[in-house]
């Protein structure tokens, strides 16, 4: 049995003990580090196979919690795409062998699979903004292409929406029975694995929904910025982040030897290999238990792998102490978070558009979102990681509105700077929507240490 095998089955087979509070150690650690249930050093392979997110047993999760007198009245939910085949190639190496077609009776199993297949194929009619409509529904090659979404990535999805089914739906009703085309907010970028993980989530959440209600919008910003996407300071944090990347790498010498040495492997130069961004498809053979990449040369192997790894979270280590990245983070989830407090408001009005409001994504939108909001301590988006607002009325104070922020199951709100203190002086377990409108609205400009008091003026401020 080979190390990954082994480690698989201890994810799966150890039994989760539930805490008092109702969620699980193993959902909890998978966001907040927790001092008592995390490896005392960070360890690469935990962090890997965490990041992969393997489907297993239905996970706890804290949706949906709140007390009886309180009233669902919206929710947004930001996911990450699916598990996905890579977006490189390891020079001169083969591809690794996976099918992205969907195969029922082949591991991971979803018992709605051959019925999403079969609602996915009757789709071709749907009327989606342009390019979508040229996109396929589902992934169906037997080699999967580049970037392609796998079947794992359909399954967690899946999971996603029937575990938001199960919540929203059939315990707190959010949406009625004859729900229609504009209580659903719905949008992805363009690629193939985010509008595919979006149906997927969208099939386990309303099954066998009718076609002609649906309607996702395309949005070319990865930022989902739509028509504020020009920020120069935005991009000068940027700039200075992967100048901050770039000197660490530098100073790690055995990351260096270790470039060398997979280079010599598979005998291209070291600069090459590194633009090849190796580490995307060895997550990809780790994920999917398929030995890494040999040439006559040798092989690429675990410890190559685990150093790797291990650089990528102390860079992140990094990037939290320096700050830089949370400069551009705050200006670069500026658009979608004030686009979804301004929904929560007309929620909060007594509006009843968009109610469920679904964006499909990648890393690279919800990371700066989470640093946005403070979330520091939060994971790096995992495969199918999901990040959703609840929006609470309280009956008893119909006017009084509140928020509830979780990832991957877990409640954060009081993890996030615009509600880190709230709970000291407030027996109510989620936060006043008021907090979350001051934070978007103005907070978060202050927190950039400008005079700036709006987006505009953020992004072009002289002298950054």
């Amino acid at each position: 049995m080979d190390v990954l095998t082994a480690l698989l089955l201890i994810v799966h087979l150890i039994p989760v003990s539930t805490a008092k509070d109702g969620v699980s150690s193993k959902s909890r650690k998978r966001i907040m580090p927790d001092p008592v249930t995390e490896p005392p050093v960070t360890d690469p392979v935990y962090e890997a196979l965490l990041y992969c997110n393997i489907p297993s047993v239905a996970e706890r999760s804290m949706e949906g919690h709140a007390p009886h007198h309180f009233k669902l009245v919206s929710v947004n939910v930001f996911i990450r795409h699916g598990d996905r085949y890579p977006l490189y190639v390891i020079p001169k190496t083969k591809r690794p062998e996976i099918d992205c077609t969907l195969v029922a009776n082949r591991k991971p199993y979803h018992p709605k699979l051959e019925a999403f297949v079969s609602h996915m194929s009757k789709g071709s009619g749907a009327s989606f903004e342009s390019p979508l409509n040229s996109l396929p529904l589902y992934p169906n090659h037997p080699l999967c292409e580049m970037g392609e979404l796998t079947q794992t990535g359909v399954v967690q999805h899946l999971q996603n929406g029937q575990l938001l089914r199960d919540i929203y739906l059939k315990k707190h009703k959010l949406l009625p029975s004859d729900w229609s085309t504009d209580q659903l907010y719905l949008e992805t970028t363009g690629k193939s694995r985010t509008l595919q993980s979006g149906l997927a989530l969208l099939y386990g959440f309303l099954p066998e929904f009718d076609w002609k209600k649906i309607y996702f919008r395309h949005q070319p910003s990865a930022l989902f910025c739509s028509g504020n996407c020009y920020c120069p300071v935005r991009n000068q944090y940027l700039e200075k982040e992967q100048r901050r990347q770039y000197l660490l790498r530098l100073k790690n010498s055995q990351l260096e030897r270790t470039y060398g040495e997979m280079a010599k492997i598979v005998d291209v130069p070291t600069k090459q290999l590194r633009a090849a961004n190796p580490v995307d498809s060895m997550l990809c053979h780790f994920c999917h238990n398929v030995s890494f990449p040999c040439t006559r040369n040798g092989c690429i192997g675990m410890e190559h792998f685990k150093v790797i790894k291990t650089h990528q979270i102390e860079d992140e280590r990094e990037r939290r102490e320096k700050k830089l990245y949370l400069g551009y983070s705050l200006l670069g989830a500026h658009p979608i978070l004030n686009q979804t407090v301004n929904r929560l408001q007309r929620a909060a009005e007594g509006r009843k558009e968009e109610i469920f409001a679904l964006y499909s994504a990648h890393d690279v939108t919800l990371s700066p979102v989470l640093s946005a909001l403070g979330l520091s301590e939060a994971r790096f988006p995992r495969f199918a990681a999901r990040l959703i607002f609840e929006l609470w009325q309280d009956r008893e104070k119909p006017s009084e509105h509140s928020v509830r922020i979780l990832y991957n199951g877990v409640d954060v709100t009081f993890h996030t700077s615009f509600c880190q203190d709230h709970h000291k002086h407030s027996p109510k377990p989620m936060c006043p929507l008021e907090n979350l409108v001051r934070f978007v609205k103005r907070d978060m400009f202050l927190a950039l240490g400008s005079s700036s008091t709006n987006y505009y003026d953020a992004c072009h401020r002289e002298g950054f």
